[in-house]
């Protein structure tokens, strides 16, 4: 005992000790008794419990800007309709973001940076981002038709031998490049200048002569086709030139929200069951985005070529095709394992 301390001090400090020892360990028991009686006891329990689980806010990009602000197919319905954005509230979700952008290239590198969290893009640029390294994983390979279109300026090259010598804009790195690359490799070319444009310039240009050719897609290709410019090819003549869609989430929100590929997947199938009971509503939504016609968008975007599983064994040989080229093409930076990008 210190000097100074009394034998009745140190009763005390005891005392107060084991009474504060007996509140902690009543505590502690009422604490476990009330977890115990919060856990749930049965499915539906479970599932509430998740809500607010996570991430709050979903991040998500994709391809193309219209006046709707508003994707296109299964994605695009749902989130203009409201589906998506009423089914994600159910997992806590409760702020949905769309940006919208220009091309492949540029949506990947937003992924990368953590703009995004989620972005669907075509098969290509997703490939090449994922080749540098990107810390994405592929949940959804929405459709597995996409075809693009070589077309000519008036007056121009009618045929692909006469493009030798001549200027094609394309837009690098995107679904465009590869099937233009594509296109060039199996007719042996090497002798084409390739430069880079967006559909817009590239349009812009080819009215102006200043180029001799363009890659192009979907309505915006067939409404050039209608006025009066060259169809030179396009890839319903080489299937294995065909682009696929590829929706990507990043790991870092998976690290957050690990179910959001089923969730995901699980609402997309619920908005496709939706819009097949609208059709003539979903052509004319495409039609507004588009600025198209309804008949054209059925023609251009039928129904029936979105899929309703996340993935098929047709689309799957076709990314598998698509890499190799990239890859034996110096195209992509290095190769990879597709069975660790793909998350079933």
């Amino acid at each position: 005992m210190k000097k100074g301390q009394n034998k009745h001090g140190f009763h005390k400090s005891r005392y107060v000790g084991g009474l504060l020892a007996l509140v902690f360990i009543m505590l502690f028991t009422q604490a476990c008794g009330s977890v115990a009686q919060q856990t749930p006891s049965t499915g539906a329990a479970s599932t509430a419990s998740t809500v607010g689980k996570g991430p709050t806010t979903l991040n998500y990009g994709y391809i193309g800007t219209s006046k709707l602000n508003f994707p296109s197919g299964a994605e695009g319905w749902g989130f203009y309709k409201g589906i998506i954005q009423e089914e994600l509230k159910k997992h806590g979700i409760t702020d949905v973001k769309l940006t919208a952008f220009p091309n492949g290239p540029d949506l990947s590198e937003s992924l990368i940076s953590g703009r995004l969290d989620v972005g669907s893009l075509g098969d290509t640029p997703a490939i090449l981002s994922r080749s540098t390294g990107a810390k994405t994983r592929f949940i959804t390979q929405g459709s597995t038709s996409s075809i693009g279109y070589l077309i000519g300026k008036k007056n121009g090259p009618q045929t692909l031998a006469e493009l030798k010598g001549k200027t094609v804009a394309t837009q690098k790195g995107s679904f465009h490049h590869r099937y233009l690359a594509g296109l060039l490799k199996e007719n042996n070319m090497t002798d084409v200048k390739i430069v880079h444009l967006l559909r817009v310039d590239a349009e812009a240009a080819l009215a102006r002569g200043e180029i001799d050719a363009m890659t192009n897609t979907d309505v915006f290709a067939l409404k050039q086709i209608d006025q009066g410019y060259p169809l030179i090819d396009d890839a319903t003549k080489h299937t294995n030139l065909l682009g696929t869609s590829a929706t990507v989430t990043t790991e870092d929100y998976l690290s957050k929200k690990a179910d959001f590929p089923k969730i995901w997947n699980e609402i997309r199938l619920k908005v496709l069951n939706d819009l097949k009971t609208k059709p003539d509503e979903y052509y004319k939504f495409l039609a507004e985005l588009n600025n198209s016609t309804p008949e054209l968008m059925q023609k251009v975007s039928p129904i029936s070529n979105i899929k309703d599983v996340p993935f098929t064994d047709e689309g799957i040989k076709l990314l598998e095709g698509t890499k190799k080229f990239l890859v034996d093409e110096k195209l992509a930076e290095k190769d990879f394992d597709l069975n660790q990008w793909i998350l079933k």
